[in-house]
């Protein structure tokens, strides 16, 4: 569990719950529970995505994945362990109260669970070898993507006493990060640098993916990353509130090189 925690990462989620939270409150230590527990999820997502039942990855982050090391075995039961410890951390987390448990826990297992990430991940690995269509595309990633980071800004807002109607802004503005943020992984899987990225490019490709450079091409791509950062910006003017850090992470999901 430990070796695929530490391992780096860039923490996006986390930092994204707690920009959410900064908006509309300082006290950030209530956060904290929340913000582990949904890197410990995200976590346990990537040992499964790359074990050789799913996307067979030899190298996360630079190092050797999971089951490269342990097996595959133990990597199943280091995913599954970081999954269910991540809501015992949140259920015995003293700052918050049993409203808020209720409404993070049942939010985070809609996100991660069947209806949520779980759901894209299937939905990804039906589209292998299959031409889908641009709105099947979003619904993968929205899913596969998007659940977490809809999560975090809304966990963070609704810990930062953010109301209904400025939570439901929110959430539309991370429909649209979710997808910056794989329309440019799909980018950075045929341009990147391997070195900056910690894993090998093209795997996309190799693994029959469905991807906006396949289904756009590079240029299309590209553009389409555009649109998606100009509604999410959009968006972000109708929270009311200071959402400066939100557009600055939304300018670096949409830039980023690794």
């Amino acid at each position: 569990m430990l070796y695929s925690l530490e391992a780096g990462g860039k923490r996006l989620r986390p930092i994204l719950l707690r920009a959410s939270f900064e908006t509309y409150s300082p006290n950030v230590e209530k956060t904290y529970s929340t913000q582990t527990a949904l890197e410990m999820i995200h976590t346990y997502s990537l040992i499964h995505d790359d074990l050789p039942a799913m996307d067979d990855d030899s190298y996360r982050r630079g190092l050797l994945t999971n089951h490269k090391v342990f097996g595959e075995a133990t990597a199943i039961l280091a995913g599954d362990g970081l999954l269910t410890y991540s809501f015992e951390i949140i259920a015995n987390d003293p700052l918050l109260s049993e409203v808020e448990k209720v409404y993070i826990l049942r939010e985070l297992a809609r996100a991660s669970g069947p209806s949520g990430m779980v759901a894209g991940q299937i939905l990804d690995m039906e589209a292998e070898n299959q031409s889908v269509n641009l709105e099947q595309l979003e619904k993968i990633h929205a899913l596969k993507t998007g659940e977490l980071l809809r999560f975090a800004v809304s966990a963070g807002a609704f810990l930062g006493n953010a109301t209904e109607e400025q939570i439901q802004h929110l959430e539309q503005f991370a429909y649209y990060l979710g997808l910056i943020f794989q329309v440019q992984d799909d980018i950075l899987d045929v341009t990147g640098d391997e070195g900056k990225l910690g894993k090998a490019v093209g795997s996309d490709e190799s693994n029959h993916k469905s991807t906006y450079p396949k289904l756009l091409g590079l240029d299309g791509a590209i553009e389409m990353k555009k649109r998606y950062t100009e509604k999410a910006m959009e968006l972000l003017k109708h929270a009311n509130a200071n959402t400066s850090r939100l557009a600055e992470l939304t300018t670096y999901f949409s830039e980023r090189d690794h």
